[in-house]
């Protein structure tokens, strides 16, 4: 009886561990490296942001010497904000526009006492701001009739006054003009016809009687739209019913963006 021999089958697996999961972990590191590099593309660096600080914290910890530092803010002023001496140019205007406050301030004050001392202390309030100094009535009688150009006898008063100080100013002057919210009547069609030739009206009275130089002056009609009180009462319609004298100011953009913050630290008189 024969024997039918068995062939030996021999393995060919893999000996050793498996290292199949290297295949996965490969593609999640490349997958990450590709996030950080889309992440730190995606991010800005400002360089000058980064070297003034840079500086600053080197200064504050002695490791550099610089007669350029801005002890209140604490960083060092970079070379385009400083002026030809080394001084801060937001400073500067600062200064600048602390010495324009006093300069209106002073022109209001001249043309309050004016005004006191013909009688006329009530008859007008002041405001500085960016634009300058503005000068409004606040009479109970009215700077004009209904529907009239004609100046009413304390408008000539108080232009008489005002010209008296005005004529010695070089800046430029504003006359705005404006009426109530009533329908105008003939020989106006509007608001606006009525608004400006009652500006023209006190412009031609402060150039002709007054003296001031027409270069200088200039009228503008806003009609109704500019009202500085509510309502139809007889007291509304007779403030609104008015003419504003604008003092404008000289000064550079910045400098006149700074007046009304500095106006409303100064002490009110």
């Amino acid at each position: 009886m024969s024997v039918r021999r068995r062939r030996r089958i021999e393995s060919e697996g893999h000996e050793g561990p498996d290292e199949r999961w290297m295949a996965s972990y490969m593609d999640m590191i490349t997958v990450l490296m590709c996030m950080f590099i889309v992440l730190f593309s995606m991010s800005t660096i400002d360089l000058k942001k980064f070297n003034a600080l840079s500086e600053s914290l080197a200064t504050g910890f002695g490791q550099e010497q610089t007669e350029k530092v801005d002890v209140s803010a604490g960083v060092i002023v970079p070379a385009h904000l400083l002026d030809e001496d080394g001084e801060d140019s937001a400073d500067i205007e600062v200064s600048a526009a602390q010495k324009e406050l006093d300069d209106l301030s002073a022109l209001r004050d001249r043309i309050r006492t004016a005004l006191s001392e013909q009688g006329l202390a009530d008859t007008a309030t002041f405001t500085i701001d960016s634009r300058g100094l503005t000068i409004s009535l606040v009479s109970a009688e009215t700077f004009f009739a209904t529907n009239s150009t004609t100046l009413s006898g304390i408008a000539v008063n108080i232009l008489n006054t005002l010209g008296g100080v005005l004529a010695s100013i070089p800046n430029e002057i504003s006359i705005e003009g404006h009426a109530d919210t009533r329908q105008s009547a003939a020989p106006f069609a509007t608001n606006w016809e009525l608004s400006a030739a009652r500006a023209t009206q006190v412009l031609r009275h402060l150039v002709e009687v007054c003296g001031i130089s027409p270069g200088v002056i200039k009228s503008v009609g806003y009609g109704d739209a500019r009202p500085v009180a509510k309502g139809t009462s007889a007291e509304a319609l007779a403030q609104n019913r008015r003419v504003d004298v604008v003092v404008l100011s000289d000064a550079d953009e910045g400098v006149r963006q700074l007046l009304p913050a500095l106006q409303a630290k100064a002490p009110s008189r």
